[in-house]
């Protein structure tokens, strides 16, 4: 009797040794995914075929992510899912998706493509850049067209500063 009364001694507190560490490894495995932006529905996108106008887009979509409006007019819709470990570990990018739906002169649908991680860079919804219809040249390249007279502004500037035609 004296030794089953041990064994069942030391069985009740190796049960509760596991319990305990069950519960302790089980809180520290606290992975969260966080989905951000817009998740592309099938029966949406079907309701904006090749040809259809802006405003059907508009309706069946919704309002873009981000657009585009220098070269031809594109509308994005992006999306994002990140990971993250545990609460004070950083966010990890896992996936992304853009649909990017292309307008013509006319303002109707020329193309739409979905884009994801595979096909290229991560895409920035902050730019802090604007695209320029000039041409872009360093500050010595600047200087040197200006002396050069290559330009209308090298000639204006010996102009005012006597140089004459």
């Amino acid at each position: 009797m004296r030794v089953f009364k041990a064994t069942g001694r030391s069985l009740r507190l190796g049960t509760a040794i596991a319990v305990v560490s069950a519960l302790a490894l089980t809180g520290c495995s606290t992975g969260e995914v966080f989905n951000q932006g817009y998740v592309v529905d099938q029966t949406s996108l079907d309701l904006t075929p090749v040809g259809s106008s802006r405003e059907q887009v508009l309706l069946s979509l919704g309002t873009p992510s981000t657009t585009a409006t220098f070269d031809s007019e594109v509308f994005y819709y992006v999306s994002q899912k990140r990971t993250r470990a545990a609460s004070f570990m950083k966010q990890k990018l896992v996936g992304q998706s853009v649909l990017a739906v292309y307008f013509d002169e006319e303002g109707t649908v020329k193309n739409i493509a979905n884009y994801s991680l595979q096909d290229g860079r991560v895409f920035d919804m902050i730019s802090r850049t604007t695209p320029t219809g000039g041409l872009d040249q360093s500050f010595l390249a600047q200087i040197l067209s200006g002396a050069s007279g290559a330009g209308s502004s090298g000639s204006m500037a010996r102009s005012i500063l006597g140089g004459g035609n």
